[in-house]
């Protein structure tokens, strides 16, 4: 059973609003913010997309800061793509950012994995477990999409990462140096190796990429390993730092790219 708590952000346009849910996988409560757009009205089984947010993040971040839930808005006005909700779960708070992975009190994977699209859909009417399912992230958020997403392929119609941490050290290195202690197993430490393990089943994916971002190397390199291997994606690199200024930009291309597999 899935306690709720809603509470409407004061944010203009289409009414997204948050949800605290209590968790098994984090042995307590936990927050995402939801958006449905107007068009969707009284349809069932619309496709969902979950968003991840970044180190130090939150879940109001791709509302509050990125402005998400009006660049779907926008997209799906024009035609551009069909109806889609988004769901924008907190990664559970741990520390600076838990990764996303199974830790040993708390399974951050299972939350996101399990108990969003479960929450999300008992809280939208639009939604069930029949709606096709999508997920993207930006900096850690793009790890946890593209490992878990790749970890779990048949679960996910389509992948995207923008300015993605790609391995577990890059946490430590850039986030926060007591990440080890969250005792990370050594399946869940690589985007490229978790890819390459299921690369028969791989749902499509993308990920980009700004020019001037502290992680484009990381991401040049995995897509050179991509394509050493054989492995089909799709890898755009853009001018940018690492700020919301471009993913407030780029996160239009990831929902462009979910909106093209759904009309294949």
């Amino acid at each position: 059973m899935i306690d709720m708590l809603r509470v409407k952000l004061n944010i203009p346009v289409a009414e997204p609003f948050a949800v605290t849910v209590k968790s098994d996988a984090l042995r307590g409560r936990a927050d995402m913010t939801l958006f449905a757009p107007s068009e969707i009205k009284d349809a069932k089984n619309v496709p969902l997309v979950i968003l991840l947010h970044g180190a130090c993040g939150s879940h109001w971040n791709w509302t509050v800061k990125g402005d998400a839930h009006r660049t779907a808005q926008r997209l799906i006005s024009s035609g551009e793509i069909p109806p889609v909700a988004l769901a924008m779960p907190s990664d559970g708070h741990w520390g600076n950012g838990s990764g996303y992975i199974p830790h040993p009190a708390q399974d951050f994977e299972k939350w996101i994995l399990e108990e969003v699209p479960s929450a999300a859909a008992a809280a939208l009417p639009c939604l069930s477990n029949q709606s096709p399912l999508f997920m993207a992230g930006l900096s850690m958020g793009g790890f946890g999409a593209l490992r878990i997403g790749a970890k779990y392929p048949a679960r996910y119609r389509g992948l995207s990462g923008l300015s993605s941490v790609t391995h577990i050290d890059e946490m430590v290195r850039h986030v926060d140096p007591d990440f080890r202690r969250c005792q990370p197993r050594a399946e869940d430490t690589s985007v490229f190796e978790t890819m390459l393990k299921n690369r028969n089943s791989l749902p499509p994916f993308r990920f980009d990429c700004g020019t001037e971002d502290i992680l484009i190397e990381q991401n040049r390199a995995l897509h050179r390993q991509l394509d050493a291997e054989g492995i089909p994606h799709n890898y755009v690199e853009f001018p940018g730092k690492h700020d919301w200024v471009y993913w407030t930009e780029h996160l239009a291309d990831t929902l462009k790219f979910f909106g093209e597999i759904l009309a294949r």
